[in-house]
């Protein structure tokens, strides 16, 4: 089978020399001189591989990478450029680039890096085809992820239900139940399935940057926008666009989503006019959004506008029927990922996890799994490791609960201090800032997304230290 090979670069010599090499390989060669005319034989021709020149006439390479990673996700694009600058390759990688490649090419190089960009491709298209045929063998694809349990079961209907509309959808639950997983199936099942979903958590993203992440921004809009962006709602058009804790946005862009949601027009950060765009949204929260209205923190004709169909996911601790099921499916995943042996996880140690409240629901339970997969010394999980995970990760618990230090490693010993450690820190920091997340990260000498991401694993909420 010929595989096919987009080049878009608006030099014609190079142009020529890669349709030659790639020729003599056996390749089916399309040109293109620019973005526009790349993108459009992109999104037509759909081929294998994209080589893609970094500075073009118009939209420059990486504008058309970022349109090309939303509109055809499973094609990878390899960069080209005669600037050998680090910060470009860095960004390409970020956007999604397979590789980075320099002028001039390197015959060698070049086909090997497109053979290795298609063989990748390939073997994606076979795991997402074997993946696709256990789902299909075992049921409901939702239930595969979630558990088997009625609560699950009522979750996967209300989904079947909604997805063939465009009602906007808000989707509730505690952290870590799998609200996420929910938006995508809905994306899966809906007619927008061939078009991109894009994720947003809204509070992982610094205020200042936030809107011109989910509007986009021209170019010249602010201090450093030395580019034109296309922002996260222009790069779910055709598709559907998932905003995760949706309670933490802004007043004010809680007014600027709302007359997107209404008017279905977008109007990027520095642009003068409005333009059409056609985007299914998903959100979701783990808070009261209706006591959160009420409080005067979020406005309540978004809140209705939002959930034109509201999904309920409850908590792990409702539907324990499900952890037997997720517990295992979790031991066979990370003894894939993690290359070790585990086989089995006792009928006593799962005793040990019925037990458990998981206040960081499936997303807990997983990263419990996990660590025992990787800490065990044998064949299988028994009672007593996990006992000692959970007892790490206990956010009431001191030191002295549960079995005495004796029984346990130093390793674990140490790594429970030290959480604990940085629970309290976390909570310090956000009490005396009120809960501003930016103000505490400054604070704590880190990153916003580093803090964001330990509040998530701590089960620490910022509006809790709201005053």
């Amino acid at each position: 089978m010929k595989h096919t090979l987009l080049v878009i670069d608006d030099d014609d010599a190079s142009r020529r020399l890669i349709e030659r090499i790639f020729g003599a390989e056996g390749f089916h060669v399309l040109l293109a001189p620019d973005g526009p005319a790349g993108f459009a034989c992109a999104t037509t021709a759909h081929p294998d591989v994209v080589l893609l020149d970094l500075h073009l006439p118009g939209p420059d390479g990486m504008d058309v990478l970022e349109r090309l990673r939303a509109a055809i996700p499973d094609v990878p694009v390899l960069m080209l450029t005669g600037s050998q600058d680090i910060k470009h390759a860095v960004r390409a990688t970020k956007l999604g680039a397979f590789d980075y490649l320099t002028k001039p090419v390197d015959r060698a190089e070049i086909v090997l890096a497109v053979r290795r960009a298609l063989e990748t491709r390939m073997l994606r298209q076979q795991v997402h085809e074997l993946r696709t045929r256990v789902d299909r063998s075992a049921g409901d694809s939702l239930a595969r992820q979630l558990g088997t349990s009625a609560h699950v079961a009522r979750v996967a209907e209300q989904v079947a239900l909604v997805a063939g509309s465009n009602f906007t959808v808000l989707v509730l639950g505690e952290t870590g139940t799998g609200k996420e997983l929910v938006a995508q199936a809905i994306h899966r099942d809906s007619e927008r399935r061939q078009r991109a979903f894009v994720a947003l958590d809204c509070g992982a993203i610094p205020e200042a940057l936030l809107e011109s992440e989910l509007f986009g921004h021209e170019k010249g809009a602010f201090t450093g926008a030395d580019r034109r962006r296309a922002g996260r709602f222009r790069l779910a058009d055709g598709g559907t666009c998932f905003l995760d804790e949706v309670g933490n946005l802004p007043l004010n862009l809680q007014a600027k989503l709302l007359r997107v949601l209404e008017s279905g027009q977008l109007q990027p950060v520095g642009a003068e006019r409005t333009s059409p765009m056609d985007v299914r949204f998903v959100a979701a929260t783990n808070n009261d959004l209706q006591q959160r209205a009420g409080d005067g923190l979020f406005r309540a004709d978004l809140y209705f506008r939002l959930a034109q169909y509201a999904i309920h996911l409850p908590p792990l601790r409702d539907r324990p029927e499900d952890i037997d099921f997720l517990a295992q499916r979790f031991v066979g995943e990370a003894s894939i990922d993690l290359r070790r042996p585990i086989q089995a996880i006792t009928p006593d140690a799962l005793d040990v996890l019925r037990a458990h409240r998981w206040p960081g629901n499936v997303r807990e339970l997983r990263n419990v799994v996990r660590q025992a997969v990787l800490q065990a010394d044998g064949l299988v999980i028994r009672a007593d490791a996990l006992r000692a995970l959970l007892r790490i990760g206990d956010a009431s618990g001191p030191l002295a609960t549960g079995t005495p230090h004796e029984a346990r490693s130093l390793r674990a010993i140490a790594a429970q201090a030290g959480e604990a450690a940085e629970r309290r820190a976390i909570a310090d920091a956000l009490q005396t800032a009120a809960g501003n997340k930016s103000r505490a990260a400054k604070a704590l000498r880190t990153d916003f997304k580093t803090l964001h991401v330990k509040m998530k694993h701590l089960g620490l909420r910022a509006g809790d230290f709201k005053r």
